[in-house]
């Protein structure tokens, strides 16, 4: 029986998913969630008969030295280890480690950055043995059945000292046909919601995106084509959820929760039918929804969703590809708040066309909007979007250190405005938000509990303090 080592590095606490690798100390009321894409690659061992084992170090700052221990505790054959960009180089060190306490280890690691460097990598780290590009299950799969390195698509990897680049994985078509992720690996106690405290799962409903915006790795990392599991797979797994692990608190992850209007409806009626009694929150766009949309889905249990509006100005949405119109953004978020679900915001400054003129419009746009939530990210050029390619044929990149504080401190300058300006006008946007006096009197009406009360008070000092 083989054994398997999947973790989270000891790193810093970031978010993982391959399109959101976000440094939780630096963003204001987003929790760390749970390592679902272990899980699931978990679940795909298992079923080939492997034993597994799945760790997060971050969440409770675990050392190296501590992973080398379980090493030797567990004893595994293959370690698999999730990359994020901004911590790639801490991260692969426990490829070094692994191999100094057992050296036959197989090293395994995958993340969004192998999209476009992978023969890069393995050749400034030796301890690393194959790098897994885009989606990782069907390839994991083979690659635990001990199929041969050459005829597994989807990786790169090292031979007698050369490195070889297979060719694609296509992506999975019928998602249903995987298995659900090993909830029973991880602790669900170390990852709540920031306002009420209480568990929280992921449930990762449907994977690929055809908008392609301009800064985002969601299209490149999952594809174009929308394939959404069905609803019975996603009641089974919600279900599971309650009964086995006492979790009734769901986050519906996916590139594009509510692109059909017919399977949205359907779900959300199973739910109600079933009487599951849940809280859950997923993403939206600006364009997908309207009230009695939103309507349904509150009944079923939506608490809150998060819309990507990313700019106040219509020239930074064109330019960006996000195929939205500002009186669209409006309409919607109102039709949300009508029903009493909750908005959160999401917004982006830095991006290549931003000026002082765009940005204040933004910071003016996400204060006028009736949004009980607000994250302004600074654009941060990932390899593998279509922002990276642009940013380097711009040269807008001024040092080699791109990714030190993913987006807080920007990685690129504007064609207008430094990175240090653009910085200025994040910190501004997000005092401007959160300072607002009308701001914190309704925060503090709608708390409902002295655990939330506690939550915002962290959160609002964080705030006051923050470089």
């Amino acid at each position: 029986m083989k054994r398997v080592y999947l973790i989270y590095p000891p790193s810093v606490v970031m978010n993982r998913e391959d399109r959101c690798q976000q440094p939780i100390k630096e963003l204001l009321t987003i929790p760390p969630l749970p390592p679902t894409d272990l899980m699931y690659l978990a679940s795909v061992a298992r079923n080939e008969g492997c034993e597994c084992k799945i760790k997060d170090y971050s969440i409770n700052g675990e050392t190296l030295e501590e992973f080398k221990r379980d090493l030797l505790e567990f004893h595994p054959d293959i370690l698999v280890v999730n990359v994020a960009t901004p911590t790639l180089e801490s991260d692969l060190t426990v490829c070094k480690a692994a191999k100094e306490v057992f050296p036959k280890i197989l090293t395994l690691a995958k993340g969004a950055y192998f999209l476009k460097e992978n023969i890069s990598v393995l050749n400034r780290f030796d301890d690393l043995d194959i790098v897994i590009r885009g989606e990782a299950e069907q390839t994991f799969k083979e690659i635990v059945q001990g199929k041969q390195l050459e005829d597994v698509l989807g990786i790169t990897y090292r031979k007698n000292h050369i490195v070889f680049n297979n060719g694609p994985r296509p992506f999975i078509d019928n998602l249903d046909e995987l298995p659900f992720p090993a909830w029973d690996l991880v602790d669900m106690e170390l990852y709540r919601r920031p306002d009420n405290n209480k568990k929280q799962a992921v449930i990762k409903v449907s994977r690929g995106c055809p908008f392609h915006c301009f800064f985002c790795l969601a299209t490149p990392v999952s594809g174009k084509k929308v394939r959404m599991r069905s609803v019975d797979n996603i009641i089974a797994e919600i279900r599971e959820c309650k009964e086995k692990y006492g979790v009734r608190d769901f986050l519906f992850w996916s590139d594009i929760f509510d692109i059909s209007r017919e399977w949205t409806v359907n779900l959300c009626n199973r739910i109600i039918e079933e009487k599951l009694d849940i809280v859950w929150s997923s993403n939206t766009r600006a364009d997908t929804a309207d009230y009695e949309l939103a309507t349904i889905m509150k009944k079923s249990g939506c608490g809150l969703v998060s819309i990507g509006i990313e700019s106040g100005s219509q020239y930074m949405l064109d330019k960006m590809g996000k195929k939205t119109t500002i009186r669209q953004i409006e309409t919607t978020v109102k039709a949300f708040r009508k029903v009493g679900i909750k908005v959160y915001g999401y917004f982006v400054l830095g991006l290549p066309w931003e000026t002082e003129k765009t940005a204040q419009e933004t910071i003016t746009f996400a204060c006028k909007l009736d949004l009980n939530y607000a994250n302004f990210y600074t654009a941060t050029a990932f390899p593998g979007s279509r922002f990276w390619d642009y940013a380097l044929e711009n040269n807008l990149f001024d040092d080699e250190d791109k990714y030190k504080s993913a987006y807080y401190y920007p990685s690129v300058r504007t064609h207008e405005l430094s990175k240090e300006r653009v910085f200025e006008l994040h910190k501004e946007a997000v005092r401007r938000f959160y300072l607002r006096p009308s701001f914190i009197l309704k925060t503090l009406f709608s708390i409902k509990s002295l655990t939330e009360l506690k939550n915002y008070t962290i959160a609002g000092i964080s705030l006051l303090f923050k470089r």
